[in-house]
C-alpha cells in the first residue's frame, strides 16, 4: 500500500476508500488513543498517511484492526499477537499483513493460523490439524505392512488377547 495519498485516478479512488482515525475507532469499537497506540507500537499501522501525517485506514486495515481486537477480546496478550505477527512474516514470506491475510483463531493464549488448508501455531509454525484422509492412508499402509510381516498364527494369537 502506498505511504501517501496523491492525485492520480487510482489514488483518488483510494482516498474515497480510506477512513480517518475517529471513524475507524467507532467502526472497530476502540478508543482513538488505543488506535494511535497500536499504530505507534506497530501492532497495526495505517496503510497510508496524508501529506500532513494523518493516518488513513483502508478496508484491509480495518480487517487487521478487527482481528487484533477480537484476539485481545479472546484473551490473547498484545505481546503474543506481536510475536505471532513477526513469526507469521517469517513463516509466510509472501504474506505482508498477517492480521488481514491469514485466518487467525485464539485458543487460550495460543494463536492458530489457517492458510492453504493447514492450521498451525502462529508462533512456532507447528502444524495443529492434519488431513484425516492422509491418516487413513497411513493406517492402511501400516496394516498392509503388518499383515505381510506378521505370520498368521501370531495375528490369531494377538486377536485372542
Amino acid at each position: 500500500m502506498s505511504s501517501g495519498l496523491g492525485g492520480s485516478a487510482t489514488d483518488m479512488r483510494a482516498t474515497r476508500d480510506v477512513y480517518r482515525v475517529g471513524d475507524v475507532a467507532k467502526i472497530i469499537g476502540i478508543s482513538r488513543r488505543q488506535l494511535q497506540y497500536w499504530d505507534e507500537t506497530d501492532l497495526v499501522q495505517p496503510g497510508a498517511r496524508t501529506p500532513g501525517g494523518h493516518a488513513r485506514y483502508a478496508f484491509e486495515d480495518l480487517v487487521a484492526l478487527k482481528t487484533a481486537k477480537r484476539l485481545i477480546d479472546a484473551g490473547v496478550s498484545v505481546q503474543r499477537i506481536r510475536k505471532s505477527i513477526r513469526a507469521l512474516r517469517e513463516l509466510l514470506p509472501s504474506v505482508e499483513r498477517p492480521l488481514a491475510e491469514v485466518v487467525l483463531v485464539a485458543t487460550g493464549d495460543v494463536v492458530l493460523a489457517f492458510k492453504d488448508g493447514t492450521a498451525f501455531d502462529a508462533v512456532s509454525g507447528q502444524e495443529w490439524v492434519f488431513e484425516i484422509a492422509q491418516l487413513q492412508r497411513e493406517v492402511y499402509a501400516f496394516r498392509a505392512e503388518r499383515s505381510v510381516d506378521t505370520p498368521v498364527s501370531t495375528r490369531a494369537a494377538e486377536a485372542r488377547a
